[in-house]
């Protein structure tokens, strides 16, 4: 092996065939000399946003989620439609609820004034996911960083790849599973939704129709959620500590308080009944379980080395 300096890029290793094969890893201190200001920037504005508004956090790590889980960790998510390709943010599971566009794009724009074309929108979009949990008082993570940035999006792997809120357990079970992801690493990052609120939308059908619901709660939630009308009131997904990162969302569970069909089906006399049971009476096991399950799905299928670029623009392919 020898090695190779490409632009804007760390050091690659090169294996040496009939065609050279660019073989990269992510690092955790890969902007280290070329943006060493990068992760505090990010992270300052993360802050700022999510001080502002907390219901940013929860949208800002939703949009990783939506973005490893279409072509990998590769920043497709923030792309706007071009003549050559629909992006995804007009796809079923993101039209009119996935947020955090305008944050990303500000702190895009504070990184390229540090150091213009060097940190790609892929890796800010991991950072701030991390940032915004640690703001809103949750586990934090060493974030792996060297993607590179897609040039082109998946309209129809967002409407297929990414599980809604009237999924069954066995719905679930099969989408992370497709990603790498074990059953209960499904159960620890579906743990995101002790923060952040969902639309009366994606939960009128259990509000009304659902008995594994507790009749109070329910009965509260239709007070802003008609059967009909109200389509974009909002509800904290967990009731308890709506803005705090913590285990509260398993206990709500329990005592089936959960917002969405795809919430309780996880607390449902069914296979991971006992992982709820768990992270209900252990916060440090869910904590570290939830951030392990980050770093593993940072890994997704990023781009590296020569492949993909780095936006100038987010929402722009360069």
């Amino acid at each position: 092996m020898v090695k190779m300096i490409i632009p804007n890029v760390k050091v690659c290793f090169i294996i040496l065939s009939l065609v050279g094969i660019v073989s990269c890893q992510l690092s955790s201190d890969f902007y280290s000399t070329t943006c060493p200001d990068a992760l505090l920037t990010i992270k300052n504005e993360v802050e700022s946003a999510v001080s502002t508004e907390a219901r940013m956090g929860a949208s800002l790590l939703r949009l990783q989620f939506h973005d490893c889980f279409v072509q990998g960790c590769d920043g497709s998510v923030l792309l706007d439609d071009t003549s050559s390709f629909t992006g995804e943010k007009t796809a079923g599971p993101n039209a009119g609820s996935l947020r955090g566009f305008n944050v990303i794009d500000t702190i895009k724009s504070k990184v390229e004034a540090l150091c213009p074309r060097v940190v790609s929108c892929a890796d800010i979009v991991a950072i701030a996911a991390r940032d915004s949990v640690v703001a809103l008082g949750g586990p934090s993570w060493i974030v792996q960083l060297g993607r590179r940035d897609s040039t082109t999006a998946s309209f129809n792997s967002a409407n297929t790849d990414l599980p809604g809120p009237d999924s069954d357990l066995s719905d679930l079970i099969t989408a992370f599973s497709n990603k790498g992801f074990t059953t209960k690493e499904m159960v620890a990052l579906s743990g995101s939704h002790t923060i952040g609120q969902g639309s009366c939308r994606f939960f009128r059908d259990r509000i009304y129709n659902e008995d594994n619901i507790d009749s109070e709660f329910a009965t509260s939630l239709q007070a802003n959620c008609p059967t009909s009308g109200g389509d974009d009131n909002l509800s904290p997904i967990d009731t308890t500590t709506p803005t705090t990162f913590d285990n509260s969302y398993y206990k709500n569970l329990q005592n089936q308080k959960g917002l969405f069909h795809s919430d309780q089906v996880l607390f449902n006399d069914g296979s991971t009944d006992s992982d709820v049971d768990e992270y209900s009476s252990d916060a440090s096991s869910f904590a570290t379980d939830f951030a392990n399950a980050m770093v593993k799905m940072g890994s997704i299928s990023p781009l590296t080395g020569a492949s993909g670029e780095i936006r100038t623009d987010c929402k722009f392919v360069n």
